[in-house]
């Protein structure tokens, strides 16, 4: 049965405001944090919005992530830089570090942040958004706890290490926002909830077959990599360039807590117009590519969007007719206001 609701925008952003204060944030850190998880619901991104919320303010309450931190820098060259979340807010941390390496693109062309010990950063399309609203072309990518085997393997040894690549383009941006896995695991819930199998392989079960099932996937902890070997050798390069530019901890390291905190990630902004790459003929070059892609013959019931178009067109509905939230999940939200 379908219990989707929809709750306006703004009243998604200051509930999660007011709950972040009454957990420890600070007021701009609160809004910050909040306005991220409302952003992830808003583009369609539930599965890192909302619906993360609660196991978020679980983690702020055994201490893996520490509300009154704020990130270090411990090193710096005119474009590079490292930096120490000191296990805060993963969402505010990366907006940081995106912020820093934008500022660096703006003056230098290119900039680059390296962050240790920080949490995860919920939807991470939100950092190639907020490269390309600053006129930036951005990437940056994450390692996780292992979630994901390696090629051939039946245990998780890597992680599903996500990737987001972002330009902008007119009002618009084009953003590549994919994590390792054929699915995320926060898609196969949605869909474990709903009672749904997967439409395609997601994963293997307990004998190594390929499975649609999301119970069968995530009680074994394997899903299916992307380009199958592919996918397992990208997500190891990821880990070892966040980790090692970071010199923070490794997928192999951040398995042995048995829990996912204190991750490594890493962030790059190109400012093409400071590269003296003209702002409009990027957008014609954009433009000519996606429009040839979109005359491309397709299959019967199928369409082809570029990355983040769909999110583009669900944040201007949403914004009209209000973010669509599981009603469940909202009410047990909405009751932690004191």
């Amino acid at each position: 049965m379908d219990t989707t609701t929809r709750i306006p925008f703004e009243i998604l952003k200051t509930t999660f405001s007011k709950i972040l204060i009454q957990h420890g944030f600070e007021d701009q850190k609160a809004k910050i944090c909040a306005e991220l998880f409302a952003m992830a619901s808003l583009d369609g991104v539930a599965s890192h919005g909302l619906n993360r919320f609660p196991a978020f303010l679980e983690q702020v309450e055994k201490g893996m992530v520490v509300p009154e931190v704020e990130p270090i820098q411990e090193f710096a060259l005119p474009i590079m830089e490292r930096w120490n979340g000191q296990l805060g807010a993963g969402m505010y941390n990366a907006s940081i570090a995106m912020k820093k390496a934008v500022t660096m693109a703006t003056k230098n062309g290119m900039g680059c942040v390296a962050l240790r010990n920080t949490n995860h950063w919920m939807r991470a399309g939100n950092y190639g958004w907020q490269a390309a609203e600053a006129g930036c072309i951005g990437i940056c990518f994450t390692n996780t706890i292992p979630n994901m085997p390696a090629w051939g393997g039946k245990e998780p040894k890597l992680g599903n290490n996500p990737l987001v690549i972002g330009l902008p383009y007119q009002n618009k941006a084009v953003i590549l926002d994919t994590a390792m896995t054929q699915y995320s695991y926060g898609k196969m819930a949605i869909y474990k909830k709903s009672g749904r199998q997967l439409p395609y392989a997601a994963g293997f079960d307990a004998v190594g077959k390929l499975s649609k099932n999301p119970i069968e996937v995530i009680a074994e902890q394997l899903p299916l990599p992307i380009g199958l070997w592919k996918g397992a050798g990208l997500s190891l390069m990821l880990d070892l360039l966040a980790s090692g530019l970071s010199g923070g901890q490794s997928t192999y390291e951040i398995g042995r807590q048995q829990e996912e905190f204190g991750v490594s990630q890493f962030f790059l902004c190109i400012h093409p117009e400071v590269m003296g790459i003209s702002k409009t003929k990027l957008d014609e070059k954009i433009e000519q590519t996606i429009a040839d892609l979109k005359k491309s013959k397709v299959f019967d019931g199928m369409d082809i969007n570029f990355p983040g178009e769909q999110s583009f067109i669900r944040r201007e509905e949403n914004l009209r007719l209000g973010v669509p939230v599981d009603a469940d999940i909202w009410e047990k939200v909405f009751r932690m206001m004191d």
